[in-house]
């Protein structure tokens, strides 16, 4: 029998936000879904935002999941902490604040709100017309045949949740943890994807400012410039101003841009966002 929270319990026995969100055509909102895991798998979940295109506001937030006690109450518990939030700081959910917001998981059932992560992330970059830039699953070699769980989102969720055992990559996505003949293999990657050690405040000042100063050119050959604003642990704040700050394709900038290089070049779970 698992330890759960009351308040894992209180979700999962009464589950809020349970159904689909029905689009009613009006070009004021869109209603966008993120899709993870699959019922052979043993856990699905199907996650459906309605977002206000003016603001990118979520207004509403709706599950159907497929799964055990965890992963309802984990997708009961998304749906509470999206509604109200505008897109930039939803993504900033990890699935540790999910588990979080529950009282905490089972270290065995964290997958549950990885699941939840994802799906949110799913849809919000639907929302956006582009791919999920960091699992690049199309690319990445396929380790847990399993559970279908790629080299690149093992690397993701060891980063993230700064894992560093076999067996807590298996509670976070599963792989491992079916016939084991991968388990050699998420070894492997644990000692490769090595967190460096943590930096000062100062410290991660100087290293953003360094990269922004390198991508600081290419913007204003193009009429535009970025400038650093606040740091405050791993978010980051930065200011798009010019040609940049008015471009459609801003959020791209932002993301596929500056966070990623940001990620490469100075912490690996830095999120960046934009200021006016």
């Amino acid at each position: 029998m698992w330890d759960y929270s009351d308040k894992v319990l209180e979700h999962f026995y009464h589950p809020r936000n349970q159904g689909v969100i029905e689009d009613t055509g009006d070009p004021a909102f869109a209603v966008v879904t993120g899709e993870v895991g699959s019922l052979a798998c043993g856990d699905a979940l199907r996650l459906h935002l309605k977002i206000e295109r003016a603001s990118e506001r979520i207004v509403e937030a709706r599950f159907q999941t497929f799964g055990c006690t965890s992963a309802i109450a984990s997708s009961s518990a998304l749906t509470e902490m999206v509604k109200g939030r505008t897109l930039e700081e939803a993504l900033a959910i990890t699935n540790q604040d999910i588990a979080d917001y529950l009282g905490g998981l089972p270290p065995q059932k964290m997958h549950c709100s990885v699941m939840g992560q994802e799906a949110l992330e799913q849809a919000i970059y639907k929302y956006r017309g582009v791919a999920v830039p960091v699992h690049h699953e199309n690319d990445s070699p396929l380790v847990c045949t399993c559970f279908g769980v790629s080299e690149e989102r093992i690397r993701k969720v060891i980063r993230d949740n700064r894992l560093t055992t076999v067996e807590a990559v298996t509670h976070y996505i599963k792989a491992g943890g079916g016939c084991g003949m991968c388990r050699d293999v998420i070894a492997d990657l644990l000692a490769q994807t090595v967190m460096p050690p943590r930096l000062t405040t100062v410290q991660k000042i100087n290293r953003i400012q360094a990269v922004l100063s390198t991508l600081r050119p290419y913007f204003q050959q193009d009429g535009g410039d970025v400038e650093l604003v606040e740091v405050e642990g791993d978010q980051v704040w930065v200011q798009l101003t010019g040609a940049c700050g008015d471009c459609s394709s801003r959020w791209t900038t932002l993301k596929e841009v500056i966070e990623a290089r940001l990620r490469q070049e100075v912490w690996p779970t830095l999120v960046v966002e934009a200021v006016s």
